[in-house]
């Protein structure tokens, strides 16, 4: 993958759906909730004021509707500004 985001762009990779409850039961593909956590696969330079605090490899939590979905080699990827991300876990 050959993708570098500019300026405050962050490309995170988000993480697989849950695919069953706490009590064992399977979520159908209907049901499942968008997921809010990823890992960032490729940071920007940042702005000129203000350096970047996330990294390549950092698990990041966002916002449920976050970001710009794209698909890079048959992976879905979301592009978005470093403040759309809430927390690094």
């Amino acid at each position: 993958m050959n993708i570098t985001p500019l300026a405050d762009r962050v490309l995170v990779e988000p993480a697989a759906a849950e695919e069953k409850t706490a009590g064992g039961l399977y979520i159908p593909d209907t049901a499942k909730e968008k997921p809010q956590k990823g890992k960032v696969v490729a940071v920007g330079a940042g702005k000129k004021d203000e350096p970047m605090t996330v990294k390549v490899g950092n698990t990041v939590l966002y916002g449920k509707y976050s970001g710009t979905e794209i698909t890079v080699d048959g992976k879905d990827l979301l592009m978005m500004r470093e403040s759309d991300i809430l927390a690094i876990v």
